[in-house]
């Protein structure tokens, strides 16, 4: 790392200690207005990602209610206030490649997005089995509708059965209804490294959706199942692609436990006559993961697997993989650790890859180690330094082998 990258991680902790480390530790606004409860109730070492309770709330369609007051009437349940919370990220970032043009030569010079993300979240209960997510973004150029999602939450016997209607610009067809940590949904993830860390993320699971999300839910495990086109709004599109995901998250000896299995599939037609395209998905991936404690020390430990099978050049082009040579595969595992709980935590993780175009050699990996570290100068601001040293056949000169992210990452 440069000399004068690390004055610049430096200043941004200087900076965050300073301002915000005396201050009392608020909580994340949107739903922390709603239900009257801080951030970590939710969350486990540092937004977003959940623990158990989290987990519950979001399951039960962000309609709980703690600290508001209720509009109450006939086929009425409203709280008092609409909630909203901005959200920030404001990112450096610098590879140290030898390129100097394009979007490579950006980040070979080190690259300052201001902001990177910037939206206002207004969500939280709609109804007494109806809850609601906006995110508008503030950002010039991007859509302002950028995802929504509206829950309808009954529960039978025990179990709560959802339907989610969404769309959205970047998440997936997972952004509908997903609860685990490991990047099985984009924004869900331990690190800003998320191709390096999340093998869904490495095979490109993300991207432009809407469709609707039906889930049968209980406290150990979930089952959803979603019909989805890859566009994100208004679409002439048919037949729907498939989304499938089955995941348990028991408790076992006081470690919250999850795992599961993801799939997508189907072909689905875009637009009408000479200008329609079609798209096609086939993947699948596994994940798992541990949240607890050792001794006073709060550890999450987080693995995926994924798979996106090549393209046939004789069919439609799998939107996964264009490959026609091998199928693109990933593994990671990733460890965080909070050192000091609620404050601070470090973080290691190991991605080993296969891009599915080999090179000439008829090799194609695609590896990285990346270690990270997260502070909390309050509960609803982070300060996050990521760094990731890239490897195998597929690294070049021109975009280099290492990676550094420097985040502040707020809500307000």
């Amino acid at each position: 790392m440069s000399r004068k990258l690390i004055y610049a991680v430096a200043m941004v902790f200087f900076f965050a200690f300073s301002v915000f480390a005396t201050r009392e530790a608020s909580a994340v606004p949107a739903f922390a207005r709603q239900t009257g409860m801080a951030c970590n109730s939710c969350h486990f070492q540092h937004f977003p990602t959940l623990n158990a309770f989290g987990r519950a709330f979001k399951e039960g369609g962000y309609t709980q209610i703690g600290g508001q007051s209720l509009i109450e009437g006939d086929y009425l349940s409203l709280p008092v206030n609409l909630n909203a919370s901005l959200v920030t990220k404001i990112r450096y970032q610098k590879r140290n490649g030898d390129s100097e043009t394009g979007s490579a030569g950006n980040l070979n010079k080190g690259e300052f997005q201001f902001p990177d993300e910037a939206a206002l979240l207004i969500g939280g209960r709609a109804g007494e089995h109806i809850g609601f997510l906006l995110e508008a973004s503030l950002k010039d150029g991007d859509s302002r509708f950028t995802s929504f999602k509206a829950p309808i939450v009954f529960d039978t016997m025990g179990v709560k059965l959802s339907a989610i209607p969404f769309t959205t610009d970047s998440a997936g067809p997972s952004y509908g209804f997903e609860l685990l940590n490991t990047g099985a949904v984009r924004m869900d993830r331990i690190l800003e490294h998320r191709t390096q860390t999340s093998a869904q993320q490495y095979i490109g699971t993300d991207g432009a959706a809407t469709g609707a999300s039906f889930v049968a839910s209980k406290g150990i495990g979930y089952v959803n199942y979603t019909l989805w086109y890859p566009e994100h709004g208004d679409a002439a599109a048919g037949p729907f692609l498939n989304y499938l995901r089955v995941a348990a998250t028991p408790t076992i000896a006081g470690w919250d436990i999850g795992g599961g299995f993801q799939l997508w599939n189907g072909t689905s037609k875009i637009g009408n006559g000479a200008a329609a395209t079609q798209e096609r998905a086939d993947a699948w991936a596994i994940d798992a993961q541990a949240q607890g404690t050792v001794g006073t020390l709060p550890i999450g430990v987080y693995f995926t697997y994924a798979n996106a099978a090549k393209s046939d050049a004789s069919e439609i082009e799998n939107r996964y993989n264009a490959s026609t040579v091998d199928d693109k595969t990933a593994w990671t595992i990733l460890g965080e650790v909070g050192v000091i709980p609620n404050r601070l935590t470090l973080a290691a993780a190991y991605r080993s890859g296969k891009n599915g175009d080999p090179n000439d050699n008829g090799q194609d990996s695609d590896n990285a180690t990346t270690v990270g570290a997260v502070y909390n100068a309050t509960q609803n601001l982070q300060v996050h330094v990521n760094h990731s040293f890239l490897s195998g056949d597929v690294t070049t000169d021109a975009s280099g082998d290492q990676l550094t992210t420097v985040m502040l990452f707020a809500a307000f």
